[in-house]
C-alpha cells in the first residue's frame, strides 16, 4: 500500500508525539500546500511554551523533512516567541 503525503508527514509527527505528550503538548496538521508546504498547529502546553521554537525546528520540521523529501517547508502557524511574557516552560510530567 502507498501512503499519501499527508499520512506520510502525519507518521513523521507520530514519531515525536511521545515527546510532546510527555510535556502536556501536542501538534496537528493545519494544512499541506500544493507547494508541499506543511503548516502545522502546536496544541495543549506547545503552543504556550517558550521552548516551542527549539521544538518545531530541531523535531518536528527534522523529523519530517527526513522521512518525507518532497516537502519544500515546515512552518507552525502558532509559535510562541521566547521574549513572549506570557511563554511558559515544559514541565515533565
Amino acid at each position: 500500500m502507498v501512503m499519501d503525503l499527508k499520512e506520510r508527514v502525519e507518521e513523521a509527527l507520530e514519531s515525536m508525539r511521545p515527546f510532546l505528550e510527555a510535556d502536556g503538548g501536542n501538534v496537528a496538521i493545519q494544512e499541506i500546500t500544493n507547494e508541499n508546504v506543511v503548516k502545522l498547529r502546536l496544541m495543549g502546553s506547545c503552543a504556550s511554551c517558550a521552548m516551542s521554537i527549539m521544538t518545531f525546528k530541531a523535531g518536528l520540521e527534522q523529523a519530517i523533512k527526513r522521512a518525507v523529501p518532497e516537502i519544500t517547508a515546515v512552518e507552525a502557524i502558532n509559535i510562541t516567541d521566547i521574549n513572549d511574557p506570557n511563554a511558559t516552560m515544559p514541565q515533565s510530567k
